[in-house]
């Protein structure tokens, strides 16, 4: 008999149970090079964990629709977006990325690291924020090119998909897309015990010029 894998929704509410801040609270620095230079409107927010990402959209004058599977997560980030006052800007929503997603189209579709250790079709949820975004619009999505140091042996021992290989599972079409960025970038890092290491992030830039 073998175990059954656990369930994800159990899982992130677990992982945010603590009273502890999981995440630094800061905003993804890639996401904050690159929205910079984009006129404020709607963005979508897959993944959003405690909230730094959206409350700093709220905080550039876009509203956001910030959603995560755990309701932990999303507590969180609403008492953060209250206390920096944002709250009026972004709406939380809970939802399983794997059966359901937010509706509508938006300026921005935002996926920062949208890794799981349990079960999750990444290339369909990808493909979905894809179709989510209005023409003109910006997907950006930045995964982890391999694990950090002071990651665990499984997570050493994973395969991180290359920018290119993220690029292929959202097949865009090029009547439909401008690929602006497809590649990696480093950034400096602390780990959990303080120590320092530079980084490599997966970064994948798509705006939307038809569909």
């Amino acid at each position: 008999m073998t175990d059954e894998a656990p369930d994800p929704r159990e899982f992130w509410d677990e992982f945010y149970g603590d009273d502890d801040p999981v995440w630094s609270g800061r905003v993804n620095a890639q996401l904050a090079e690159i929205v910079a230079g984009l006129p404020p409107g709607r963005a979508l927010d897959l993944g959003c964990g405690e909230g730094a990402d959206a409350i700093w959209l709220a905080a550039q004058g876009w509203q956001v629709v910030a959603v995560d599977i755990s309701e932990n997560a999303l507590r969180r980030a609403r008492a953060a977006a209250q206390a920096r006052d944002v709250a009026d800007h972004i709406r939380f929503e809970l939802h399983d990325l794997s059966t359901g997603f937010p509706p509508g189209r938006f300026d921005l579709v935002s996926a920062q690291f949208l890794h799981s250790p349990v079960p999750l079709d990444r290339v369909s949820v990808l493909r979905r924020a894809a179709e989510a975004v209005a023409a003109g619009g910006t997907l950006l999505i930045v995964d982890h090119a391999a694990a950090p140091p002071w990651a665990g042996e499984h997570a050493r021992e994973h395969h991180f998909p290359t920018a290119q290989e993220v690029l292929a599972g959202l097949d865009p079409q090029a009547a439909q897309w401008e690929l602006l960025r497809c590649g990696t970038a480093e950034r400096d890092a602390l780990g959990p015990d303080g120590q320092s290491a530079v980084l490599t992030d997966n970064v994948i830039v798509l705006r939307r010029i038809a569909g």
